[in-house]
């Protein structure tokens, strides 16, 4: 009897453990009611920082920013109804200064910029050592831009690093250095605004139909996107997600158009079923904040340049630059602070959100010093202050004080600097971090949310300790708040981090 016994709850345990097996490896089919199933790996909710990178002929001119494809075309007043960056004759500076350099675009054209793109001293471990000295935990390379131009070895067109510029397949060898380097791997596709991203007009290459497999095909300016295109923005798509198994697939705004709309559940469900195929939790990623496209849950918010002025009950994401005036390489680069940028990740993560942070390399390959600085100096802050940051979650609120973040996509350039009264909170486990995005002149902080009979939280305050630095502090518990003095000499301009006990 003991015998039979046995027999049966181990049956039943195997048919439990194979329920649960098949649950946990249900495929997705293209709706929003099976796509609602979906949940964001805890990898990314822990991992809170990545690697954006631009990259690619555009890089070559080095002048304006990563449109030089799309504005050097633009010379007429026809484009100057809808470009507000041109000048009152209509003419891009972009026409003009390629005009000068280059020739007039209809003798050399874009597809020109492409044999001087060599890469000729890329190295993908090098470009890893450096992300992975910044503290980032992933990285997503662009696969490729509105230009047309992809950076990996496709199977659905020839303009490709693989067979031409480089003749390197960037993104695989990107993935290899990733995996060695222990970071997560993604890329991103822009190709969607490439149906309305040149000037088409005859008069230059762009409308020849033998290019039209590069420059798109030649429509009427704003025409709603064919079939034909939306093909083969599938077919490139998903020749991406096939050849390369990415765990973050990131779009760009164009794919948000209504013309794709019956392709979106139709991606989610193609692309989460390869994660579950490869056993790996995987991250879409698209930028509507209206969820007009995606409904809420069944994919990861990216918000451009901006941020989100409250908690989330989900992970969402901000991807930003170093650079304040162009995502890809220009002479006239112009670098953010470190100091900034963290006091925006901290920011960020205490909303649960993650930061996307973008560098633009040189077209040989290299990344500038003063990008690799400000990686090295956020890298060096992580190393100390990383507990507050990686695997945390939101606390109850995200924080005080009195400097308030815009909200929206390209609003940073709206936000003030965030000042020692600018208190963010973290959370994991029983520890709270709270962190002064600023340093106060007397070194005395006071974080009113943790004041004496706060609605926050019942319990007394146990401890305080201070992990930006070594120095000697003080503190007290009033009903004015936690009051907490630092002892020593200012440690550095950046944030300040004090892990607290109840």
């Amino acid at each position: 009897m003991r015998k039979i016994t046995l027999f049966l709850s181990l049956a039943v345990f195997l048919i439990t453990a194979c329920s649960e097996s098949n649950k946990k490896t249900e495929k997705y089919t293209a709706n929003w009611e099976s796509l609602q199933k979906y949940e964001i790996p805890s990898w990314f909710e822990d991992a809170k920082f990545g690697i954006f990178i631009h990259w690619g002929p555009y890089s070559v001119p080095a002048y304006d920013n990563e449109w030089y494809p799309r504005h050097m075309y633009q010379d007429s007043m026809l484009w100057h109804q809808t470009d507000p960056s041109l000048s009152e004759k209509g003419t891009h500076k972009v026409y003009t200064h390629h005009k000068e350099t280059y020739g007039h675009p209809s003798i050399f054209g874009y597809k020109d910029f492409i044999p001087m793109f060599k890469a000729e001293k890329f190295d993908a471990n090098q470009w890893l050592d450096l992300f992975k000295k910044a503290g980032a935990k992933y990285v997503v390379p662009v696969a490729e831009h509105h230009d047309g131009f992809a950076m990996y070895n496709s199977h659905v067109t020839r303009w490709n690093a693989a067979v031409m510029g480089p003749k390197r397949d960037i993104v695989q060898e990107i993935k290899e250095a990733s995996k060695k380097a222990g970071l997560k791997f993604g890329v991103s596709s822009h190709f969607a605004f490439n149906w309305d991203y040149y000037n088409h007009e005859a008069r230059f290459d762009t409308g020849n139909p033998e290019l039209a497999d590069l420059y798109g095909p030649s429509h009427a300016r704003y025409a709603p996107v064919s079939e034909n295109f939306m093909n083969l923005w599938w077919k490139r798509t998903t020749d991406i997600i096939d050849s390369y198994n990415p765990d973050i697939l990131w779009f760009d705004f164009y794919w948000d158009r209504p013309e794709f709309a019956s392709y979106h559940s139709k991606l989610a469900a193609y692309y989460y079923n390869m994660g579950i195929d490869e056993k790996k939790g995987v991250v879409l990623q698209s930028k509507n904040m209206g969820y007009e496209s995606f409904p809420k849950g069944t994919n990861v918010l990216d918000i451009e340049r901006g941020k989100l002025s409250d908690i989330q009950d989900e992970a969402w994401q901000t991807d930003t630059s170093i650079g304040k005036n162009s995502w890809c390489h220009i002479n006239k680069w112009d670098s953010k602070t470190s100091n900034s940028l963290i006091d925006d990740l901290i920011d960020i993560v205490s909303k649960n959100g993650t930061m996307l942070l973008n560098v633009g390399p040189k077209a040989d390959g290299t990344i500038p010093q003063d990008q690799q600085d400000v990686l090295l100096e956020m890298g060096d802050w992580l190393a100390i202050n990383g507990e507050a940051v990686y695997n945390t979650r939101p606390w109850k609120i995200f924080g005080e004080g009195p400097t308030k973040a815009s909200e929206g996509h390209h609003s940073e350039g709206n936000n003030e600097a965030l000042t020692s009264e600018d208190i963010r909170f973290t959370t994991m486990d029983d520890v709270l971090y709270a962190t002064a995005l600023g340093y106060s002149e007397n070194g005395t902080f006071l974080i009113k949310s943790l004041a004496n009979n706060n609605p926050h939280e019942s319990r007394a305050v146990k401890s305080v300790e201070f992990i930006s630095a070594n120095n000697k502090i003080d503190w007290k518990q009033t009903a004015e708040g936690l009051q907490i003095n630092v002892a020593g000499e200012k440690q550095s301009e950046a944030a300040y981090v004090f892990k607290v006990k109840f």
